[in-house]
């Protein structure tokens, strides 16, 4: 059977008291009459270790906690919004922003009002005291209208408020199954409810009169909604809506944060583009065993959140195994597919549903406290889960961060030269590699609105074998080796400093190439000896030897990856080596920084037949950011000078033969 195995874990700058190396092997578990692929979690040992010194940021805050509505007075179908209301609002005018087409009657029949009188409804939680407090909206997704989503955030409205932060769920049910022309009406109505509350702050006789902070607003989006939330940056930023002029926009508030839980992509796109958001920090999560966004689809706007360099601006991103889709709402639940998922979907292996919401408290909370109340504590756990441990439920996590101050050396994005990096000047080249080429990352379901399964982004692929065929006994040759080269002033620069951090963006492969052939012992080539040149013309290196063992149905390599004596997978792990001018070289293990998997296995359905006709992989490819000071480098080698940085080398020394994917390498410079 298939086994996965932990990395060594270690918190940065802290040597592991004990090489953790425990075999994970994907299991698979009976239910109803099926099966079900897992990887077994790897928790206890990439959880072991909590140094974060801050208060538990999904625990309740100090503050009492009161609760109303504000809405229409008005709405026939929610008695709430109707008779319940301590604040009356007026309607908003949609129409020239949404077409119901030929069902505007059936549907205006139905809520009693059409798009020229939207209501603005909503619940608040809010804490007592004199404020002024944060301001945070939530807005569901698609979900039947007849059972409103906007009950299901209550559980974090009522976290939010007692940690001193206004939250307000809003009602915005009357444009479910629009799809997929509504989530440029929601983004709208998420800034037509901020000018609502503009008035309930300037109203001497309202409960809110002067104590919203207009410096600290986040918006919060659900699957649709989660798109939403960066159609609402955008639009607050321009004078007129894209798809019509003649409506103008005069918003400009000073939104800081998005959170998008589980977004879909791209359902709007003025002009047949993705709308851009900028210099607003971001935050999405997504859950694995998704059964409604079958995909990490929100990974598209992660990476194309643009970041002014040197703003205090993050963004980030977090995959969830196990997690659904529904659960994050308390309403929605487990039934990611409607009343009858319980017998399409496997529903027995999911997280439980307190865990699922335990870690969303957790994570918007850090988030928003570091985002919106500037404290600086909670940066290290966004940036590396690992440090709160103790906080989040027991399952496994793969994360991302950027700040404003990261700068890439090499994207793989950038040109088809494979020599080149992103950073003018940068070279790039390999030694002893079987597989080196860059090329797109897919997702593991298509988008249903754009039909494309791309993650919108290059990557880097590389394989190494560093057994050598044709021996009696195993032998190892040198290993293989990757090398990044930076011209001789760039690292001054940029202002690298032992304070910096190197990023690079990994995650582990699936296959592993055959043993390489030995070289002749009269043969060398001076471009594997560190620092050489590489000659553009000349492109780039062969392969140096490498079998890559091509099987009878012309696949190439073990699908199930590197083998230890025993049969079973060895556990990825590298060397990330720095050089700087004088030749001073410094090296980590890259484990020590996170848990560096193959592929998590995902099994969604209760039929395993079902699998293959839906989705073309039972994985998806999402990769972990690992963040290294170079305090930990000159710790090694204490002559080691970062403003001289002058090459960056993943050495594949501590595993056999693998491979595996690379995202991103480059420099946090003020760490």
């Amino acid at each position: 059977m298939r086994k996965a195995l932990n990395a060594p874990e270690a918190l940065p700058g802290r040597a592991p008291t004990a090489i953790l190396m425990a075999a994970l092997a994907p299991v698979l578990l009976a239910g109803c009459g099926s099966t079900v692929l897992l990887t077994p979690s790897d928790h206890e040992t990439v959880l072991a270790n909590h140094t974060i010194e801050a208060p538990d940021p999904g625990e309740r805050g100090p503050h009492e906690v009161s609760f109303l509505y504000y809405g229409s007075g008005t709405d026939r179908t929610r008695a709430e919004y109707r008779d319940s209301v301590t604040i009356v609002t007026d309607t908003v005018d949609a129409s020239r922003i949404i077409n119901l087409g030929g069902a505007a009657e059936e549907r205006e029949k139905y809520w009693g009002f059409g798009p020229d009188a939207f209501p603005l409804n909503g619940r608040v939680w809010y804490p007592e005291g004199d404020g002024p407090f944060p301001l945070v909206l939530i807005v569901h997704g698609n979900h039947n209208p007849s059972n409103p989503s906007d009950p299901g955030y209550e559980y974090l409205g009522e976290l939010l408020a007692s940690r001193g932060m206004i939250g307000v769920s809003l009602d915005m049910n009357f444009v479910n199954s629009l799809h997929p022309r509504e989530n440029d009406v929601r983004g709208w109505l998420f800034l037509r409810h901020l000018d609502a509350w503009k008035g309930f702050h300037e109203d001497p006789d309202s409960p809110f009169h002067d104590k919203v902070d207009w410096e600290r607003i986040a918006l919060i989006g659900h699957s649709r909604g989660g798109e939403a939330v960066g159609h609402a940056a955008a639009f607050n930023r321009l004078t007129h809506y894209p798809d019509d002029g003649s409506v103008r926009f005069d918003f400009d508030y000073d939104i800081r944060a998005l959170v998008a839980i589980a977004p879909v992509d791209g359902q709007y796109r003025p002009m047949d583009r993705f709308v851009p958001v900028e210099d607003v920090s971001y935050l999405v999560f997504h859950g694995s065993h998704d059964g409604d966004v079958t995909a990490f689809h929100g990974l598209r706007q992660y990476d194309r959140v643009a970041l002014s360099p040197g703003s205090r601006h993050i963004r980030s991103a977090v995959y969830v195994y196990r997690a659904n889709h529904g659960q994050w709402n308390e309403v929605w639940g487990a039934r990611d597919r409607g009343p009858r998922s319980a017998r399409i979907l496997d529903l027995d292996h999911l997280l439980a549903p307190e865990d699922q919401r335990r870690f969303a408290e957790v994570y918007i909370s850090a988030f928003l406290e570091y985002v919106l109340r500037e404290d600086d504590r909670y940066l290290p756990f966004l940036r590396d889960h690992r440090t709160g441990g103790d906080w989040l439920p027991p399952t496994m996590y793969i994360t991302r961060l950027r700040t404003g101050d990261f700068r890439p050396l090499a994207d793989f994005s950038e040109d088809v030269d494979l020599t080149t990096g992103t950073a003018p000047g940068v070279r790039l080249r390999a030694d002893s590699m079987a597989t080196w080429r860059e090329g797109e990352l897919l997702l593991r379901s298509r988008n249903n609105i754009d039909g494309s399964a791309s993650q919108q982004i290059q990557a880097l692929h590389l394989g190494w074998n560093n057994r050598l065929s044709g021996e009696d006994t195993p032998a190892l040759g040198p290993p293989a080796r990757f090398h990044l080269r930076l011209p001789e002033t760039l690292a001054a620069e940029w202002g690298v400093s032992a304070d910096s951090r190197l990023e690079i963006t990994l995650g582990g492969d699936r296959t592993t190439p055959g043993p390489r052939t030995p070289p002749e012992d009269d043969e060398e080539d001076e471009a594997t000896e560190p620092g050489a040149a590489v000659d553009p013309e000349e492109g780039p290196d062969e392969p140096s030897g490498a079998d890559t063992a091509e099987a009878e149905d012309g696949s190439t390599g073990d699908p199930v990856g590197s083998r230890d004596s025993d049969g079973e997978d060895e556990a990825l792990d590298l060397t990330i080596e720095v050089e700087d001018a004088a030749g001073v070289v410094a090296s980590v293990s890259l484990s020590r920084y996170g848990a560096i998997r193959r592929p998590l296995e995902i099994s969604i359905m209760r039929r395993r037949d079902l699998e293959p006709e839906m989705f073309a992989n039972q994985w998806e490819q999402i990769l972990q950011d690992y963040s290294i000071p170079f305090a930990d480098f000159i710790d090694e080698a204490p002559d080691l000078d970062p403003t001289t940085l002058r090459e960056i080398r993943l050495v594949f020394d501590r595993t056999e033969a693998g491979s595996v994917v690379v995202g991103e390498i480059g420099i946090d410079v003020e760490g």
